[in-house]
């Protein structure tokens, strides 16, 4: 089976391009050959700019393909060059969307395949959910075939679950208080990256995955105050000082975190995987968040020029925290 990713060397997809290989596809990655994470080998290299229509059409020109995964539209504008690049040349169109696409905040959980898309915090979500409409009218109208995948907060070894980053660890390891958004109490879903692809690849050219939406994500909930912990135990840390401010403060203090903070985080983000475990019998995660922070912990320690403290971002922890410890 021939597939393309288009990307393939991100958080998500640089576990899914080696588990493709391994599970025997015919694998060919475009991208633009700048990403820190390396192709894997044995993975087939077109370079090309997919931003660039004439550099993207001439990366693929005279290539058909059993299965497309586009793993960096963000506007319906990519995903029209995508449908019309590949109509015709492939079985099978997936998008990779979000989970922050569904209702913000969920009328119930866990949250459903079929719960409703409706994000008004976060533009990222709603461009998200515009490629998703898109699609479903390419399948309904002309029978294009289509695959949505939704992941939820994905990670590998270098990305910490939170903002600020290293920032944060370097703060928990010096004994200082590192802010933690609302009451710490709501729950979230974080699933290691290759959990994912162990759900994911065998999608690729399933005839029952087209016009089909699937979310992939774990089935461990931690509040975010358990996710702190975890991370700091993982520093060598077992008890860190968490400062609770309220997300709205947050949010109109450091503005760029609206979206990604209101229109997500915030809010209790839990799922059902009953879908794809049955689309992908035998699948479960597998990999618990101890075992994922003591990766990123172990990745950051082996190279201490990984370890970067943002100036900006420690005065900002300490300027929430003065602002929540004020006297009233």
């Amino acid at each position: 089976m021939r597939v393309l990713f288009i990307g393939g060397t991100g958080i998500i997809s640089s576990a899914c391009s080696p588990f493709a290989l391994e599970s025997g596809i015919d694998l060919y990655l475009l991208n633009r050959g700048q990403s820190q994470r390396p192709a894997p080998e044995g993975a087939k290299l077109l370079e090309g700019d997919v931003r660039d229509p004439a550099s993207f059409r001439k990366a693929v020109e005279g290539l058909t393909f059993d299965a497309v995964v586009d793993w960096i539209a963000f506007g319906t504008n990519h995903i029209e060059e995508d449908l019309d690049v590949f109509r015709g040349k492939t079985g099978q169109l997936v998008f990779i969307s979000s989970a922050s696409a569904y209702q913000t905040p969920a009328a119930s959980l866990p949250i459903l395949e079929s719960t409703p898309l409706d994000n008004p915090f976060w533009e990222y979500s709603r461009n998200k959910i515009a490629i998703e409409e898109r699609l479903i009218r390419a399948y309904r109208e002309e029978k294009y075939p289509v695959t949505i995948v939704r992941p939820s907060h994905t990670y590998d070894r270098t990305l910490l679950p939170f903002d600020h980053g290293w920032t944060v660890v370097d703060r928990i390891r010096r004994g200082l208080p590192v802010v933690v958004h609302g009451d710490g109490a709501s729950l979230w879903t974080l699933t290691h990256h290759r959990d994912f692809a162990r759900a994911f690849v065998p999608l690729l050219g399933d005839p029952k995955a087209i016009g089909e939406a699937y979310h992939i994500t774990s089935d461990e909930w931690l509040t975010w105050d358990d996710i702190y912990r975890t991370v700091a135990r993982a520093a060598g840390v077992p008890a860190p000082h968490l400062v609770h401010v309220p997300s709205e403060v947050i949010a109109r203090k450091v503005p760029g975190r609206t979206g990604g903070l209101l229109g997500d985080k915030t809010n209790s983000s839990i799922f059902d995987n009953a879908k794809i475990k049955r689309a992908v019998p035998g699948w479960n995660a597998t990999i618990p968040f101890a075992r994922g922070a003591e990766e990123i912990l172990a990745w950051y320690d082996a190279d201490p020029s990984r370890q970067k403290v943002n100036p900006e971002h420690d005065a900002l922890e300490e300027e929430l925290i003065r602002w929540h410890e004020r006297p009233a």
